[in-house]
């Protein structure tokens, strides 16, 4: 008897460096890019249905149910592999929308995930990454659960080892437009490419920083706050923003001292993903 139900994990992912190389003929700009992940995120249970219907039990604000990323995930692996079993899917979510940790992109590739292990379909994670990005640069990095440089639109994915610090995560009480940032006229394109090899630590910048720190008040105030005890960063194009510690008790610490005004939490960063680690537990 195969399995009907199943709970995932959807973990949260940063970006500890963000640079802009250049705009392509298609709009999207090359980037270079270092993922990681943290022990922390939505979690998503899915349960069988034999009648082919795709169906998503939680609402989300402002998305219709059939632009869902988690919807759209299922029906295309649905499509793509001819499986003719469908799906309920509830999700408790905790990532915020627009907070550049990967929400969306993360629940879109542990659908991809979850479902080819409950319809039983054998694809390995190239298939699902090459589907995968057409739902989002950022899925396909989630889809092979490793922490990564990545190249391109951020699809070039060459695995790496960074270190598994603690950190703080402010989330300011705003959504940022991502496609706001990219096409600010100040915003940096011209960044000198790096070498993957080793871990970048310089350079450990994100070029989107300035200009959103300029156009939202509420993220250059959570930079301010936690530049007071590490460097502060901004993941993607934010809102939120992070900092490593060496240690739990420091991270839960600054955070008590933050979290008095600011929305935040306390996560472990890792190398390899929280869905992958469950995935594997199963086999």
């Amino acid at each position: 008897m195969s399995v009907q139900k199943l709970t995932l994990p959807s973990p949260a992912k940063l970006n500890l460096m963000l640079h802009i190389l250049g705009r392509r003929e298609d709009g999207y700009h090359e980037l270079q890019t270092l993922f990681q992940f943290l022990d922390y995120g939505d979690e998503l249970t899915f349960a069988v249905r034999d009648d082919g219907v795709v169906q998503l039990h939680t609402e989300f604000d402002g998305v219709p149910h059939d632009s869902n990323l988690i919807v759209r995930a299922a029906k295309k692996l649905q499509e793509q592999s001819g499986c003719p079993l469908g799906i309920d899917i509830w999700i408790d979510k905790v990532l915020p929308m627009g907070g550049g940790i990967g929400g969306g992109s993360s629940n879109a590739a542990t659908t991809l995930l979850g479902l080819n292990h409950l319809w039983q379909l054998g694809w390995d994670h190239d298939r699902l990454a090459a589907l995968g990005l057409t739902l989002g640069a950022d899925v396909p990095v989630f889809v092979r659960g490793h922490a990564a440089f990545a190249e391109g639109v951020g699809e070039k994915l060459t695995p790496v080892e960074p270190e598994e610090p603690w950190y703080v995560v402010l989330v300011p009480q705003v959504s940022v437009s991502t496609a706001e940032i990219f096409s600010d006229p100040l915003l940096t394109r011209n960044s000198s490419p790096i070498k993957v090899r080793p871990v970048p630590k310089v350079n450990s910048r994100n070029d989107c920083l300035p200009v959103v720190a300029r156009r939202y008040p509420e993220v250059r105030n959570a930079l301010n706050l936690l530049g007071k005890f590490t460097e502060a960063k901004l993941t993607g194009t934010g809102s939120c923003v992070f900092g490593g510690f060496p240690s739990k008790a420091e991270a839960d610490k600054v955070s008590a001292l933050l979290t008095e005004t600011l929305t935040g939490f306390v996560a472990k960063g890792s190398n390899v993903s929280m869905l992958h680690r469950k995935l594997q537990s199963l086999l």
